[in-house]
């Protein structure tokens, strides 16, 4: 339908936009949410769990109005300097607002982050929505985007998933994130 013959009640309504370090009750919530955003790969509940435990100063949740809508699981990569995304999911209802960029700045902000010269991800060559986020992402903090093959169909997946290329964004570090928010 197009947008112009949305009527009002149609239109989604946000009236609370909030993004918070998970804790370990939303274990179930965030699994919940992986599982409706096929094609995401599935974790089990209890890898959710630890995430948001055990890694949550370098996760997210977006919530609306109490609701969990947005997550993006990550980590500190040791010895590296950069801060990996493993996961990024948004809820249907979220859909269409920025919210997995506005959730990636989040991360890239905080004080867990500050030593990353760069965000990696892995990213399969035929997921465009990916592609389009951290290509986004990197215009918006003017950083560089390479990406190569990094576990590859055959050697790591034993021919059972796609060769997931190593995304590479730069973090400039004499620029304020925040303000890109």
């Amino acid at each position: 339908m197009p947008k112009d013959t949305l009527t009002h009640a149609e239109t989604p309504r946000v009236t609370s936009l909030t993004l918070r370090k998970p804790d370990s009750t939303d274990g179930a919530a965030i699994w919940e949410l992986v599982r409706a955003c096929a094609p995401l790969d599935e974790n089990s509940m209890y890898c959710n769990l630890i995430q948001a435990d055990h890694f949550r100063d370098t996760c997210v949740v977006a919530e609306i109005d109490g609701e969990i809508v947005g997550w993006i699981s990550g980590h500190m990569v040791p010895n590296d300097h950069s801060f990996f995304v493993w996961q990024v999911a948004v809820g249907e209802k979220a859909r269409g607002m920025g919210l997995g960029k506005k959730m990636l700045l989040e991360l890239v902000n905080r004080e867990e982050t500050d030593g990353a010269g760069a965000l990696k991800t892995t990213i399969t060559r035929d997921n465009a929505a990916s592609w389009g986020l951290f290509r986004s992402f990197a215009r918006t903090i003017g950083g560089e985007l390479s990406d190569e093959p990094h576990f590859t169909r055959d050697e790591h997946f034993d021919g059972q998933h796609a060769t997931e290329h190593m995304v590479t964004i730069s973090l400039p570090q004499d620029a304020d994130l925040a303000e890109a928010a």
